[in-house]
């Protein structure tokens, strides 16, 4: 068995195939403890995490539900059902949220790169736990309205919902690019 292997392995396991029980008190806690240790340009920490879990899964999807409603009067209703039910099924989704600092001397694309990463980790984690997860973002991460009701600042972006909980089906099986693909030497010119 190589060293590799975990990785290779990863899988995403749709968010309509996790179900109860996440992860414990002190298994989220070391899944977090985990997950921050990514690289981190100037400590700036430019992340943080939003535990939904319980009623406030519901809570959300009705909002979101009422947001396309409002904004989309002829909105086909399994659109609007849709995102009444797209925080549903995992009974845990952490939002990743990046806190960017504007005119730092860290780039902001390298302050998003660390909250990305510590959504990447979310993932490996909750594998390594022997959960399932998924990264979804949507136009639920995107939007202003979202982000107020979320209670986000104004240097505050949605990166990832990472979804998790007890995988009751498989993931898809990946396929990936060919290393030859996409490894390339660089030499320089002249």
């Amino acid at each position: 068995m190589s060293k590799l292997d975990f990785l290779l392995q990863r899988r995403s396991v749709p968010s309509r195939l996790l179900s109860a029980p996440g992860p414990d008190e002190a298994s989220l806690t070391a899944l977090v403890e985990a997950a921050l240790q990514v690289p981190d340009h100037g400590r700036l920490a430019p992340f943080r995490l939003l535990r939904i879990e319980g009623d406030a899964r519901s809570q959300l999807g009705e909002f979101l539900a009422a947001l396309t409603a409002a904004r989309q009067p002829t909105a086909d209703p399994a659109a609007i059902e849709k995102d009444r039910n797209r925080f549903r099924a995992a009974p845990l989704i952490l939002a990743v949220i990046a806190c960017l600092t504007p005119g730092h001397k860290v780039p902001e694309q390298e302050q998003l790169l660390s909250a990305g990463m510590v959504g990447y980790n979310l993932l490996l984690g909750a594998q390594a736990l022997g959960f399932g997860a998924q990264w979804l973002t949507g136009w639920a991460a995107y939007d202003a309205e979202v982000a107020r009701y979320l209670g986000l600042e104004s240097n505050e972006r949605v990166i990832a919902f990472v979804h998790i909980g007890t995988a009751t089906g498989a993931g898809p099986a990946r396929t990936t690019p060919a290393v030859a693909d996409k490894l390339q030497t660089w030499t320089a010119a002249g």
